[in-house]
């Protein structure tokens, strides 16, 4: 295959750049449009759960959701039961009701009438209450049909109510304009990020690949990748629905991979040139030795990414989608593009760069990072013992992480969901934004007793502010009311309250929904998932170190160090979003509580991103022991020589990712420190010290394996070496000036 790639970059190299021109535009025309396509949805729900089930069935049966899409927030002057506060509230739920997507409006009357139902069964205080304490706000509940956009629904209300918005009457929200607001603050925050981050990078790598020329390398490889991830993406949204979410990976890690393979390639082609080659020879060599790496590198973020296609939820399997394709791109881009046009550029790689810039080979055996090694490597037990124990301490507070889930108090300050949610919640004696749902079906209408009865047995648990009268739907032999609990949704108790509902002897079939059942089934469903993604990213990491090195422990090792590292960056997340730090200066405000799915994309990420770094120090490490370096000074060269790049390359892809600390969101806000911290702590702390420290205390054990897995190894094994250069190839040694022969003396006369 790297023989093809040569033959591609060295025969073909203008059509290569040619189609990689008509590529960018084909791409930019295609996949620019992805973001309109990726309608908004709830991408955490997780499918076929008792709380999806207790939706579709109700919904099939009744006609409209259970929970209200759409809330409209009313405010009068001098109070609802006003004959003035009234009439704004039937001309509200009267034109709200003549929607053709709305089928059903609940209002203040509706309450009324329920209490009065409550009050003969002596359950008054059960009723919800639809007027605020301070008696001058009240709330219009819209439910619409299943499948209706809940959001364009939201829209057209505003259009009819408009000059009551303007007056400050009404205000929209409710779950489907929070869960578009949301989407739509994804892609705001996308494009506010790339302003950011792309001037901070392109200043960063004129001083890491140490010229104007060689810096524009990874921003040609970055567009090519995103633009054709996209295109890709858009192909695969019209099979597989895909989340908005799914934009920040492909930018982010398009990125940062295009970023850290232009690297890897760039580094190794200068290094040949420096040794005198010809442009063409040292393509050649730069393809069998770096762009070997890269492309097994790409395999192990592709394979960590894709294990998140084992979670049912939208969000996972998007990421895990747009992850994989990005990384084989970014490869691929790496691998056919990028050659073809340093053949085209040969020296002038190096142009626009000041003359102490310009690369020059290293001699082995000194510099910072070799001299750092052989420190490392000299105190190797006590460096172990320090930094595991470093580690492990930062990682302590991920034991006592607490998961939350997302609703409208994700969405920034300033928007009407935002605000209409903070009413419900604070204002409002006993309401609920989306209440606990409890569906009972098949169940006939003359089961009241029964009914009322399972009702009674409901209102002994504790946590329950208020339960809901009874809905009955006859023609579907089915039952719907509402459980209001006293905490928050997300909140330990309401969450306990979920099992015991669930518990609970009911007349029939019975289901239970809502938004915190929602919640509780995404537990499980991430929970029955996780062994398995874990599986696929051990077996992944240990199956592609094993190819590269032939051995058993190096495997084990460096799964052990990830390990380490994701766990500090997880004790971050918790230290910093859990327990409310540093909220003025990144501009959010904690939930108490790190987002469900957020650690099982960051261990994806963080896993295959360690894994990449550590197959490019791990090859350059072996490459000197195949030469016959000992076990310490092969591991010195290894670091000298990918000391500067990995540390380098980890830097720029934290201010590639990095900049998504600055979104609105939380959860996308946690995602760019999450893997900031993890990639800062693998390419600093892991690569410089633990790597050195293990590799000097295991000695010649690293390079252990079975006899069998290594004759496996020796016929499938890959590695960083080239082959032997013919001798054409080989730079031949300047001829030594000739010495200048004195005349002879004259004679004497």
């Amino acid at each position: 295959m790297f023989e093809r790639l040569i033959r591609l970059a060295l025969g073909r190299s203008r059509a290569v750049l040619i189609g990689a021109f008509v590529f960018f535009l084909l791409g930019g025309a295609y996949g620019g449009g992805l973001a309109a396509k990726l309608a908004p949805s709830d991408p955490f729900v997780a499918p076929a759960s008792p709380s999806a089930k207790a939706n579709e069935l109700f919904e099939n049966v009744a006609g409209f959701r259970a929970a209200p899409g759409v809330l409209l927030l009313l405010k009068t002057k001098d109070g609802v039961r006003t004959q003035e506060g009234m009439r704004l509230v039937r001309k509200i739920s009267r034109r709200a009701g003549r929607d053709k997507a709305v089928r059903r409006v609940a209002d203040v009357r509706d309450g009324d009438e329920a209490y009065e139902k409550a009050k003969k069964k002596g359950r008054e205080d059960e009723v919800g209450s639809f007027v605020s304490k301070d008696g001058k706000m009240t709330y219009v509940a819209v439910f619409v049909a299943p499948g209706e956009d809940e959001n364009a629904v939201a829209d057209r209300l505003a259009q009819s109510f408009a000059p009551e918005i303007a007056s400050g009457q009404v205000m929209i929200g409710g779950a489907g304009p929070a869960g578009f607001a949301i989407a739509e603050q994804v892609v705001t925050d996308l494009a506010a990020a790339e302003q950011i981050a792309f001037p901070i990078l392109f200043v960063m790598m004129l001083f890491v690949f140490r010229g104007l020329v060689a810096a524009l390398l990874p921003m040609f490889v970055g567009i090519l990748t995103i633009f054709g991830t996209l295109s890709l993406l858009r192909l695969v949204n019209e099979a597989i629905p895909l989340s908005v979410y799914a934009l920040n990976l492909t930018v982010g890690l398009g990125l940062g991979l295009a970023i850290d393979y232009s690297l890897f390639v760039v580094s190794r082609y200068r290094e040949e040139l420096s040794k005198g080659l010809t442009p063409r020879v040292a393509i050649s060599q730069t393809i069998h030795t770096a762009g070997r790496t890269v492309f097994f590198s790409s395999l192990t973020v592709a394979a960590a990414l894709v294990s998140l296609g084992v979670f049912p939820q939208q969000f996972l399997y998007s990421m895990a989608i747009a992850g994989c394709i990005t990384a084989l791109m970014a490869s691929s881009i790496s691998l056919i593009a990028l050659p073809a046009l340093l053949l085209a550029l040969g020296h002038k790689v190096n142009a626009l760069a000041p003359k102490r810039w310009q690369h020059a080979e290293q001699k082995d055996g000194s510099g910072v990072w070799y001299h750092l090694s052989h420190w490392v490597m000299k105190h190797a037990l006590l460096v172990t013992l320090v930094t595991s124990t470093s580690l492990l301490i930062v990682g302590s507070p991920f034991l006592r992480i607490n998961f939350t889930g997302l609703d409208a108090r994700v969405v920034p300050d300033g928007l009407p969901s935002k605000t209409i949610d903070t009413a419900l919640r604070t204002d409002f004696a006993s309401a609920a934004s989306e209440p606990i749902s409890v569906v009972l079906s098949p169940l006939p209408a003359t089961e009241t007793k029964a009914v009322d009865a399972y009702v009674a047995r409901i209102k002994k648990l504790p946590n329950i502010k208020s339960i809901g009268e009874p809905l009955s739907i006859p023609p579907a032999q089915t039952w719907q009311f509402d459980v209001n609990p006293i905490a928050a949704s997300l909140d330990p108790q309401t969450l306990k309250l979920i099992e015991e509902l669930r518990s609970i002897k009911a007349p029939g079939p019975s289901y239970v929904g809502g938004q915190t059942a929602r919640f509780v089934d995404q537990q499980a469903a991430l929970g029955h998932g996780l062994p398995i993604a874990m599986v696929i990213i051990g077996f992944a990491t240990m199956t592609i170190l094993f190819l590269m090195t032939g051995s058993v422990l190096l495997p084990i090792k460096s799964l052990i160090m990830n390990i380490l590292a994701i766990s500090a960056a997880f004790g971050i997340m918790v230290w910093i979003f859990q327990d409310g730090r540093f909220e003025g200066v990144l501009g959010y405000t904690s939930q108490g509580g790190i987002e469900a799915t957020m650690p099982l994309l960051l261990l994806a990420l963080a896993f295959g991103l360690s894994t990449d770094y550590g197959v490019f120090l791990l090859t350059r490490i072996k490459e000197g022991r195949d030469h016959g370096l000992s076990n310490e000074e092969a591991v010195a060269i290894g670091i000298q020589r990918t000391g500067k790049i990995i540390t380098a390359a980890g830097l720029l892809f934290c201010i590639a990712i990095g900049a998504f600390a600055t979104s609105k969101i939380i959860f996308i806000k946690q995602v760019g420190v999450g893997t900031t911290a993890a990639v800062m702590l693998d390419a600093v702390v892991v690569r410089a010290l633990l790597v050195p420290a293990l590799m000097k205390l295991l000695g010649d054990w690293n390079w252990w394996s079975p006899a069998p897995l290594r004759k496996l190894h020796d016929r499938l094994g890959i590695d960083e070496s080239a082959p032997e250069l013919l001798e054409e190839h080989v730079p031949k040694p300047a001829a030594p000036p000739k010495a200048r022969v004195a005349p002879p003396a004259p004679r004497p006369l």
